[in-house]
């Protein structure tokens, strides 16, 4: 288990912290909440990985070569760990910049929503070019958010300040639409079958997104308020959403239009990230009680699993086969969590 502790950046676009990694023995412990099922006492432990002070890491997204790229939201960068090599890329991006999601797209490149730019960003995997698309003059100040790619190769993405819309990476064409209830869109996510979906915090719904037309169609969950806010699809097709306000995850089905919701264990939680990992097991930061949660459908069982470090105000997960990534901005790492142990702990 190591922790990287990060060194001096240099001024020039490609900066390198090398050789800076300290062993660290970090546990994973169980969450002691009232009603929460036990986590397995060989769960495997956090790995953590500091980056730059002051970086305040938002999102997270782990690449098909083993890297993982963070939003250095306070820093107005984008870092790229190689966990295997004890080496990072630090990428400015530009005056101004406050990024706040990160994928990697179908050309491995990075791409960002960068609401200080009000842009979307793409960092080459390769050079590290830092490429910008901005949003039409009069879509100003549209607090970019999150992004995701469809099955055309087309780039979708979320404005908190009431909007929504599709770059083309390989015209430059971009539309920008307004979210039926204004204010709130936030996470995004696509089906299997190529459906997009959208969660609006302050608008507390999701929206399903028709890819001719952009227009999208409101739909409620069954708790009015909840403030959904991160959604994720798992392999069936079915939309997670984690509800901040109401302290629940939810599933929506889309093939008989219902709803399920289940409250997160523990006293006045908060269900901020959502991932759903490659066994369909769903995850999520719980901001009040500091911990991983872990659901597995099938049995309605939670696990949780409390963080390295208090108030680590984890915004954002993602994944690989067998590993959760979190980015933990508030003690300023980043932290892998191996699913492996825990899936096959509770066949």
């Amino acid at each position: 288990m190591l922790e990287v502790a990060g060194t001096q950046a240099v001024t020039v676009v490609r900066r390198m912290f090398a050789s800076w990694w300290v062993p660290l023995s970090v546990v994973a412990l169980v969450a002691g909440l009232p009603s929460l099922a036990s986590a397995q006492e060989q769960a495997p432990p956090f790995e953590s990985f500091a980056v730059p002070a002051g970086s305040g890491p938002h999102d997270v997204a782990p690449a098909a070569d083993g890297t993982v790229w963070y939003t250095a939201q306070a820093r107005g960068a984008v870092g790229r760990l190689d966990p295997r090599r004890g080496k990072a890329d630090w990428v400015p991006l530009g005056n101004g910049s406050a990024p706040h999601g990160v994928i990697v797209g179908p050309d491995q490149a990075a791409w960002i929503t960068d609401g200080g730019q009000n842009a979307i960003v793409r960092v080459d995997p390769k050079t590290l070019a830092v490429t910008r698309f901005p949003l039409p003059q009069e879509r100003s100040n549209a607090n970019l958010n999150t992004a995701v790619f469809d099955r055309r190769g087309h780039l979708w993405f979320t404005g908190q300040n009431g909007i929504y819309g599709e770059l083309d990476p390989a015209s430059g064409r971009m539309r920008v639409f307004d979210a039926p209830r204004g204010r709130g869109p936030y996470g995004i996510c696509v089906t299997p079958d190529g459906n997009l979906y959208y969660a609006s915090l302050a608008g507390s719904y999701i929206g399903h997104i028709d890819l001719a037309s952009g227009k999208a169609q409101v739909i409620e969950p069954p708790t009015p308020n909840q403030g959904a806010r991160r959604i994720w699809s798992d392999s069936k097709g079915r939309v997670w959403v984690s509800e901040w306000t109401a302290g629940k995850v939810a599933m929506f089905n889309p093939s008989s239009h219902q709803w399920r919701e289940w409250p997160l264990p523990g006293h006045d939680p908060h269900a901020y990230a959502i991932f759903v990992d490659d066994h369909d097991i769903v995850w999520l930061s719980e901001w009040s009680a500091n911990v991983l949660v872990r659901f597995d459908p099938g049995t309605e069982r939670f696990d949780a699993f409390t963080l390295p470090r208090p108030n680590s105000n984890v915004r954002q997960m993602m994944g690989r086969r067998g590993e959760v990534w979190l980015s933990a901005s508030g003690t300023d790492h980043v932290l892998l969590y191996r699913t492996r142990a825990s899936d096959a702990g509770s066949k």
